[in-house]
């Protein structure tokens, strides 16, 4: 017995020796990688970074990744790696690798551009690589602020740290995180709301906001910067009770995803016509065709109510795919975005200040600077009839990553003037028109420009007023009216013809719905007769 165990030892300890005779040149041929990205100040700084093989392979996870609990209604889907396999560091991280031929790309945000490069390490290497993110525009020195009003993301005081360095890595400011809701429950719970709910290191800050109400008959809302969540799950459907609570709680209310998914422009012919509206996430990666969609927006700026543009990624749900052009797959944080002028230092409160105001641009890589009489974007510009206004916009591209085609004024929904890259003066990288324009009646004036398919940017009207008057568009109020009417119907009949599916409940509300309907049945009346 004794000599059979013996002989057993020996056995196991021989398969032992060989187990680690073959896998110790395994271990011992791994290479060590050490990257450092910094600024243009040289300092260290957050990126996005992409690490694959040749074969496209993502690398694994280095020890500095900024990792942080995220997915689709709350589910754990991701947490160190992005959907595009991507991740973010604070400008260093080593990884160990295999011996072979890699690809590195990294990027912070639009104002920085893009970097790939391809580098080979060798077996039992130790590899360091530095790299200098270049800025080919400061937006922060010109008085801008990015913000991107809708990522999902749960997170309690210890994540703040961790989501504002994802957020820094896309060069956004202002990142709001949206608690959302359905008829039935909320996902990603914010801690707090207001100036309690703001996490803010140097000039970038995190901000508590809602994706509530949020149905799929009418719509879905996003609500910002209010002192407290609204939700009102007896009269979920009456979007205007949340409208207007969160305006008593200092906050701005608007409709998500250009107003397009969800049939949001039946909610909004109820809620902007009832001025309950302040802005409209005009810019996003979530719909077919351009990102940038423009029917509703202009179809309610031409009835005569202000809407502010603003963009959001709806991270993790929207991404850059190639259905758009795009190089990158999967969500991103600030893919879409709007800038806020700020003329005093970055905090809360100016920040919402300017907000309300109306100051701001959306762009998914372009800049675009427009004025009137030196007025920014949301202003009101008062006149008299005849008289001349001078119009300055100047757009801001990069020839390399961001090349612009062209620069557009829009008033009342038409192009007023343009120009392309090839006209004499202009170029992919500075397009400029400064003309005088003669006023006889109200109309609002912004500015658009293209740098792709899927690189554009547009700014909120500036809001020019004669003698006192509107600034509607009379040529198209009494079509656009009909539209409005045409979408009431549509609420009707959602109502009254419900399909048996358990996230539709609109009938549920019935009465105070056709209520609704009937009081901006009123407006419509009343604006026949003042718009003609």
């Amino acid at each position: 017995m004794i000599d059979f165990k013996f002989r057993i030892n020996k056995i196991v300890t021989l398969i032992l020796v060989i187990i680690l005779i073959f896998t110790f040149p395994a271990i011992a041929q791994t290479s060590l990688l050490t990257v450092e990205i910094t600024d243009e100040s040289g300092h260290s700084t957050p990126v996005r970074v992409l690490l694959t093989d040749s074969d496209g392979k993502a690398s694994p996870l280095p020890r500095e990744v900024i990792a942080v609990m995220y997915g689709r209604n709350d589910q754990a889907e991701g947490y160190g790696y992005q959907p595009d396999s991507s991740f973010y560091v604070d400008g260093k991280f080593s990884v160990e690798l295999e011996p072979g031929n890699y690809n590195l790309f990294f990027s912070k945000g639009y104002e920085y551009l893009s970097q790939r490069h391809k580098f080979s390490i060798k077996s039992g290497e130790n590899l360091s690589l530095n790299y200098k993110l270049k800025r080919w525009i400061n937006m922060p020195k010109r008085g801008w602020y990015s913000a991107d009003d809708h990522i999902h993301i749960r997170r309690s005081p210890r994540e703040n740290p961790l989501i504002l360095k994802w957020i820094a890595a896309e060069d956004i400011h202002v990142g709001a995180l949206l608690q959302m809701g359905d008829f039935w429950t909320t996902y990603f719970v914010q801690y707090s709301w207001g100036k309690d709910g703001v996490y803010q290191e140097e000039k970038r800050m995190l901000t508590s906001g809602q994706e509530e109400p949020r149905t799929h008959e009418i719509g879905h809302t996003i609500s910002l910067a209010a002192d407290d969540f609204v939700r009102y799950s007896d009269d979920y459907y009456l979007y205007d009770h949340v409208f207007d609570r969160i305006h008593e709680l200092d906050g701005l209310t608007g409709y998500a995803h250009q107003g397009m998914l969800f049939h949001g422009y039946r909610g909004m012919t109820m809620d902007v016509l009832q001025k309950k509206v302040d802005f409209l996430e005009l810019l996003q990666f979530c719909t077919n065709g351009s990102p940038l969609l423009l029917d509703h927006y202009y179809f309610f700026l031409d009835l005569g109510f202000k809407l502010t543009a603003t963009a959001g990624s709806d991270f993790p749900w929207c991404g850059r795919t190639p259905r758009f052009g795009g190089d990158v797959v999967g969500a991103q944080i600030g893919n879409a975005r709007f800038y806020t002028f700020i003329e005093d230092e970055l905090s809360f409160d100016n920040w919402k200040e300017n907000f309300k105001a109306g100051h701001t641009f959306v762009s998914s890589g372009p800049v675009i600077d427009l004025k009137i009489n030196g007025k920014l974007p949301g202003d009101n510009l008062k006149i008299s009839a005849g008289e001349e206004v001078v119009i300055s916009v100047e757009a801001f591209g990069n020839k390399d990553q961001i090349p612009l085609n062209n620069l557009e004024i829009i008033g009342h929904g038409i192009v007023i003037e343009s120009v392309v890259a090839d006209d004499p003066n202009q170029s992919a990288e500075h397009l400029i028109i400064n003309m005088k324009l003669n006023i006889e009646k109200g109309i609002w004036i912004a500015a658009r420009c293209e740098a792709g398919p899927i690189q554009v940017a547009h700014t909120t009207p500036i809001y020019i007023t004669v003698d006192d008057g509107g600034f509607y568009n009379p040529k198209t109020a009494q079509q656009y009216l009909d539209t409005c009417e045409k979408y009431l119907y549509e609420i009707e009949e959602a109502i009254n013809n419900p399909p048996d599916k358990i996230d539709y409940n609109a009938h549920r509300y019935k009465d105070q719905l056709f209520k609704r309907i009937a009081d901006t049945q009123d407006i419509i009346n009343d604006l026949r007769k003042k718009l003609k």
